[in-house]
């Protein structure tokens, strides 16, 4: 998954990038409003996370231009103050969450995770697909009950191809998605993932779960 991060307090900026692509996620990081508002309009995320105080361009200046673009990713809104008005104006601009400073690291976990499954139409941290089942807050993997050891960027892109589960995901759609901004990776990188991945999913003479469907991309379902 990848998620946007607007935090001009640097501490905070470089501790949660750090967390959360340790935690698997791709994410692209600025501390100015502007530039924030560039990132949203111009890349897809599954989660925005939003301070309010920005240099430039504010958070929920930044919000109130999104969704006059009707660009509807989830956003969680970041805040020093803690007050019914801010959260009121926050939420009624069309933030979907808020998080007050200081917050633990695994609250704000927790909200990204409810967030991308509010997307995806997932109400189970469990994602399950034939015998291939996903535990998306250990970041585990098993089919047929044995457990599948997968790579962060493998992990990565079987998620995003389990919540997309049944339908033809293309190239361009996995890149947005599983790739930072400023990834140096070649052109071909998705193709040869899609290869490792394949091996581990299908290894020991499994049936088939992930397909090419040619000129279009992948899907994954039985």
């Amino acid at each position: 998954m990848r998620i946007l991060l607007v935090e001009d307090y640097l501490p905070l900026q470089k501790s949660l990038a750090k967390g959360l692509r340790e935690a698997d996620f791709a994410v692209d990081v600025t501390g100015d409003g502007q530039e924030g508002l560039w990132y949203a309009k111009s890349n897809e995320y599954d989660v925005i996370i939003l301070d309010i105080m920005l240099p430039k361009l504010d958070g929920l200046s930044i919000l109130k231009q999104l969704r006059a673009k009707n660009k509807n990713t989830h956003v969680l809104l970041l805040t020093a103050k803690d007050t019914v008005e801010d959260r009121v104006k926050g939420l009624d601009l069309g933030a979907d969450d808020y998080l007050v400073k200081p917050f633990a690291f695994a609250e704000l976990m927790a909200r990204i995770r409810a967030l991308t499954r509010r997307k995806y139409e997932h109400k189970s941290p469990e994602i399950k697909t034939g015998d291939l089942r996903i535990d998306t807050v250990a970041k585990r993997v098993w089919r047929g009950g044995e457990e599948i050891i997968l790579t962060s960027r493998e992990y990565m892109l079987l998620e995003y191809l389990a919540r997309r589960a049944g339908e033809v995901v293309s190239r361009t759609d996995i890149w947005d998605h599983i790739y930072e901004f400023k990834s140096e990776a070649s052109s071909n990188v998705v193709d040869v993932y899609m290869g490792y991945l394949r091996k581990k999913i299908e290894k020991n003479s499994r049936p088939s779960l992930l397909r090419t469907v040619r000129g279009q991309g992948y899907i994954l379902g039985t």
